[in-house]
């Protein structure tokens, strides 16, 4: 993927979006493992977990050229 230095205004804002959601997909699936009991239903949740922690991950490589202030 190529890696642009600075995002577009728009941009910015649809990434902190983005990763505002996938922190709260993140946190919904860690927390419901605990009172799950079924096992096939608590392993796709830790799927779902460990693939948010990459979108995490690439989310935030892409918010490190986010515009704050006007230049």
């Amino acid at each position: 993927m190529e890696q642009h230095t600075k995002l577009a205004f728009h941009e910015t804002m649809d990434t902190h979006e983005l990763i505002n959601f996938k922190t709260i997909c993140l946190m919904k699936s860690k927390l419901m493992q605990g009172i799950c009991f079924d096992n096939d239903l608590k392993a796709l949740m830790e799927k779902d977990v460990q693939q948010s922690i990459e979108d995490l991950k690439e989310l935030k490589s892409l918010y490190e050229g986010a515009r704050t202030h006007i230049s």
